[in-house]
């Protein structure tokens, strides 16, 4: 198995605080949207990826470009600042969150068409059998 990575995004959008799971493995990466409602603090966070991590329902993967170089703890620490500045969401994360969302779509449009042919079916049914019991009573 090769090399996993996770990264949780946490930000407000109105008028809920939200949180994205990145997950990249082998070059693909699956977000997961959390709702969270009010500000959540550190130790539920944490709480929540401890318990909840293994339970969420990741995208379906979407190619993405690793990069895997070594780099200066200075400028890891700047980058790690910058993208603390930066609120929002990786367009990456959106597409597949878009992915899931229309998958989901397509399963309950497809349940329910199936709910809907067959509540037709069991109706043409009765009145099948009101006819016929209606002509057996003449």
């Amino acid at each position: 198995m090769g090399e996993v990575w996770c990264r949780l995004i946490v930000c407000f959008e109105d008028p809920f605080w939200v949180g994205v799971f990145e997950r990249i493995q082998d070059g693909k990466l699956a977000a997961a949207k959390v709702t969270f409602g009010s500000e959540p603090k550190d130790y539920e966070v944490s709480e929540f990826i401890l318990r909840r991590y293994y339970s969420l329902q990741f995208s379906p993967a979407v190619e993405t470009a690793v990069k895997d170089r070594k780099k200066n703890p200075k400028r890891m620490q700047r980058d790690v600042k910058r993208q603390m500045e930066n609120t929002g969401i990786g367009t990456k994360s959106q597409q597949a969150l878009k992915l899931q969302q229309e998958q989901n779509k397509k399963m309950r449009k497809e349940k329910s068409r199936e709910k809907k042919l067959a509540e037709s079916e069991r109706r043409f049914e009765m009145k099948q059998q009101k006819k016929k019991e209606k002509h057996r009573g003449r």
